[in-house]
């Protein structure tokens, strides 16, 4: 315990001959390390503390030079030097514990003069590693606390506000010297009742924390959001001390979400319901009609000569035409009506609960009376009327897709019949509509194997350096009998008959064959995007024979781009996610195609292999006229770099439109600003003649 015994035997240099025992026991009992050493610096004696403090037992401290101690040993000469001229010293150094970790001290030498020949240092010093680590701690709470962004506050167990950071300060508006003293009741903004507290003082009270949105009020009256956590300070005995809160001024956020929110629900351009919103309400409106056996009517308005309008005056009277279209329809139906638009100039109205199917019928004539008066777009007079299907159920339909569909069938007849009226479904409308499918199917089924499907590229190109990326492959149809044929037309009969899995496996071959051919002419890196099917995508094998056609035609997966809809992802995330997980470890590209229009589903969205966002051209298109468009395309936008991934705009067609796009850092463009679809050879002159610095003007 005493160290080396025999150099300093019976402990005489503490000067008190053998009346020592007093002096010894204060010695071993010192909180305080002491080491002894000789005038050349080696150690010769040790109190328990000193080797608690080092690590080290007394014998092995015992003949060590106090020098092997100090993590800096320039630092020990330097304190020796001192020592020897003036017989004293005392400061904090930096030393080193037999296992190698570093500590701090406060230390104390004095020299001790025997006689001649017995000359002896005392050093006495305490380990402060634990109050230089809560010092630094305190200074490092201090810079956050003054740094933070988030608003802090302290109180005393009884919520009297002790001190606030700069944060609070900034985001209430008051000061520290308004607050001190006083209780947070002062920020309540009285949106919440007195239950709300008392369940949030409960949960605290357990728990010892709380954490949740809650409304406060600002000094100047305003009302914000914010994310808030309150937490106890307990002492050591489990006393409650203090509470502190921690709080973030959410107001950005909500709106950021509520605009997505309107984006994923609503069109953006009339406000009306959009698709999406449309099939989960008439889904449930549906529920309800069969439960209590309900009548209820699906009202499918087309406007007629729209595209005139639109040709002749521009898009911008147009889309004024379409939002004054919906205030009118709005003003002529009740709140329990639903009202949409599905696209164009394309409106649904669902009439739930209806006693009679007079009743849908009153409704399209007052809607076609209506539009007997003139619509004011800009001062200008502009006079438009409608043609409207009605389906009913239970009677057309019993499901969402049916009832739909029969009503757009009633309303082409209707356009038929002179336009400016209305056609309620019946038989012999499906019978003639399904005589035009049965010729499309009969020549669809023959049309791959007598080549007269083709594809078009519609280029891609990076806003940054103006090169072309890649190209989305377009599938066409050109019979002999029919002419040229729309996708829109014929890709849902392929869908509704299956032949859109042989179909689109055609596509996928020949637009990596193409690709291929145009790597081998030295476009290597050229990516093409290809439109996948929700039902070519849903099939067990498609992953399996998607990578026979890449092995076969020897692309390299990763200039294969793959555009799904949310719709095909969204109804069975789990299982797509799988499918999309084993794309991605192919080497394949993925990307959601049309964002905006669907589900949106930005919960969903993080945890999804995706590459990129295709950004919907009705968005774009708009981007000039409304300043709704091009906030919601800039928190796309935002949003998806902030998911690392790249962004797409499709249908940019104006200048303007490019300048934008490129203001806001959108990633790769698409549109006839570029050019039109072309086909093969098309498109191999566009590529010998594009040049970059076109779009970097």
């Amino acid at each position: 315990m005493w160290g080396n015994a025999s150099v300093v035997g019976n402990h005489s240099f503490l000067g008190l001959g053998d009346q020592y025992s007093l002096a010894e026991l204060v010695y071993d009992h010192m909180q305080e390390g002491v080491l002894v050493l000789n005038d050349t610096g080696e150690i010769v004696d040790s109190n328990s503390s000193a080797e608690k403090i080092t690590g080290y037992s007394g014998k092995e401290l015992a003949g060590i030079h106090f020098q092997r101690l100090f993590y800096f040993h320039q630092e020990y000469s330097s304190i020796w030097n001192k020592i020897v001229k003036i017989n004293k010293w005392s400061g904090e150094t930096e030393k080193v514990r037999k296992n190698g970790e570093i500590y701090t001290d406060r230390m104390k030498i004095r020299k001790i003069d025997k006689d001649l020949h017995n000359v002896f240092f005392l050093v006495i010093f305490e380990d402060i590693s634990p109050q230089k680590k809560s010092e630094k701690e305190l200074r490092l709470a201090d810079k956050i606390f003054e740094n933070i962004s988030e608003g802090i506050l302290f109180t005393d167990a009884k919520g009297r506000i002790l001190s606030v950071n700069p944060a609070f300060q900034i985001v209430t508006g008051y000061t520290e010297e308004e607050v001190i003293g006083k209780t947070p009741n002062m920020l309540q903004s009285g949106l919440h009742n007195d239950q709300f507290y008392r369940d949030m003082w409960r949960e605290i009270g357990e728990k010892r924390r709380w954490r949740g949105e809650i409304w406060n009020k600002r000094k100047s009256g305003e009302v914000f959001p914010e994310w808030l956590t309150i937490s106890s300070i307990l002492d050591d005995e489990g006393t409650l001390t203090n509470y502190v809160a921690v709080f973030a001024d959410i107001s950005d956020q909500k709106q950021a979400e509520e605009k997505l929110r309107k984006l994923a629900h609503y069109d953006v351009l009339t406000g009306a319901a959009n698709r999406y919103l449309l099939y989960k309400r008439l889904e449930r409106l549906l529920i309800t009609a069969k439960k209590y056996n309900q009548l209820l009517a699906v009202l499918f308005l087309d406007l007629d000569r729209f595209k005139l309008i639109n040709d002749t005056l521009g898009h911008n009277y147009g889309d004024l035409l379409l939002k004054k279209v919906y205030s009118r329809l709005k003003g002529l139906l009740k709140n329990k009506d639903i009202i949409a638009r599905l696209g164009g100039d394309e409106f649904v109205i669902v009439l739930p609960n209806i006693k009679h199917p007079r009743e849908a019928v009153s409704v399209c004539k007052d809607i076609i009376n209506s539009f007997q008066q003139p619509f004011l777009l800009h001062e200008q007079e502009v006079y438009t009327s409608t043609s409207i299907g009605v389906g009913l159920y239970p009677f057309d339909g019993e499901d969402i897709d049916s009832l739909i569909k029969h009503a757009d069938r009633a309303m082409y007849q209707a356009k038929a019949n002179g336009k400016n009226n209305f056609e309620l479904y019946h038989t012999g409308l499906q019978i003639e509509n399904e005589t035009r499918q049965m010729v499309l199917e009969n020549r669809l089924r023959k049309a791959v194997e007598k080549k007269e499907l083709f594809l078009q590229y519609h280029p891609l190109v990076n806003v940054a350096n103006g090169q072309v990326e890649g190209v989305e492959a377009l599938l066409r149809w050109n019979s002999p009998e029919l002419g040229l044929i729309s996708p829109a037309d014929f890709i849902p009969i392929a869908e509704e008959t299956g032949l859109i899995v042989p179909i689109s496996e055609w596509v996928i071959r020949q637009a990596c064959d193409d690709i291929k051919k145009l790597h081998i002419v030295g476009y290597t890196g050229l990516k093409v995007s290809i439109n996948i099917s929700g039902i070519h995508f849903n099939q067990d094998d498609f992953v399996k024979n998607l990578t026979k056609i890449i092995q076969h035609t020897n692309i390299f997966p990763h200039c294969v781009d793959l555009e799904l809809t949310e719709s095909i992802i969204m109804p069975n995330a789990p299982e797509a996610n799988n499918k999309l997980v084993k794309l991605k470890q192919m080497g394949i590209k993925l990307s959601i195609d049309d964002f905006g229009t669907g589900y949106s589903s930005l919960s969903y969205l993080h945890r999804l292999p995706i590459d990129s966002l295709k950004i919907d051209q009705s968005f774009i298109k708009k981007l000039s006229a409304y300043k709704e468009d091009a906030s919601i395309v800039q928190a796309i936008i935002t949003m998806a770099h902030t998911l690392n991934l790249v962004v797409v705009a499709e249908g940019v067609e104006q200048e303007k439109h490019l300048k934008f796009l490129a203001r806001e850092k959108c990633n790769i463009i698409q549109g006839f600003y570029i050019t039109k679809p072309l086909c093969w050879d098309d498109l191999l002159v566009f590529l010998e003649t594009w040049d970059p610095q076109a779009i970097m003007k």
